[in-house]
C-alpha cells in the first residue's frame, strides 16, 4: 500500500475533542514496536498543546502538560513508550538542536511530538504522522497525514472522533 496521499480529515468541535484525539493517538502508539515521530502544525492557539496533553494523558501521565516553549523539550520518560514533547517556536537556529543532542531522541522506542517542526528543518527526521490544525468556526479543522508506512497503519486504526469535513 502506498502511503502517499494517505490522510484523514476531521472536525473537532471543542478542546475536549482535541484532547480525546490525542488520547486515541496515544493508545495506538502504545501498540507499536518502534518509535513514532509526530509533527504538530498550526498557528498559535490552534490546539497543538491541547492535543499533546491528550497524548500524554493517554499514555498515563497525570500531572500538568504544558508547552515547553522555553526549554524546547519536556521529557515524559516514565511513560510507556517514553515520550518527548518539543516546542521549537523560540528556536533561533536549527543548529541549536545539535547542541541538545536532538538525534538521541529519535534513535529509540520514543514517541516524539514536535510543535513548530519547520523551525528544525534539516535536523529533524521525517514524521510518521503530520497533524495540521486550523480554526474552523468555533472548532478546529484537522488534517492527519501519513509520512511513513507506520503512520499510514496508525491512521487506518484511528477511530475518528468528530464528523469529517
Amino acid at each position: 500500500m502506498s502511503i502517499f496521499g494517505h490522510e484523514r480529515r476531521l472536525f473537532l468541535e471543542s478542546e475536549t475533542e482535541t484532547e480525546q484525539l490525542g488520547r486515541e493517538l496515544a493508545h495506538l502508539a502504545m501498540a507499536l514496536d518502534s518509535g513514532l515521530t509526530i509533527y504538530l502544525d498550526g498557528d498559535l492557539g490552534m490546539g497543538k498543546t491541547t492535543l499533546s496533553r491528550g497524548v500524554m494523558r493517554g499514555l498515563g501521565h497525570e500531572g500538568a502538560v504544558k508547552s515547553p516553549t522555553y526549554t524546547l523539550v519536556e521529557p515524559y520518560e516514565d511513560l510507556k513508550p517514553p515520550a518527548y514533547h518539543f516546542d521549537l517556536y523560540r528556536l533561533g537556529d536549527p543548529e541549536e538542536l545539535e547542541y541538545m543532542g536532538i538525534r538521541d531522541y529519535f534513535s529509540g522506542q520514543y514517541l516524539c511530538l514536535i510543535e513548530w517542526p519547520e523551525r528544525g528543518k534539516g535536523l529533524l527526521p521525517e514524521p510518521d504522522l503530520e497533524i495540521h490544525l486550523e480554526r474552523d468556526g468555533e472548532g478546529r479543522s484537522v488534517v492527519l497525514r501519513a509520512g511513513s508506512q507506520q503512520g499510514a497503519d496508525l491512521l487506518n486504526r484511528l477511530q475518528l472522533i468528530g464528523p469529517s469535513h
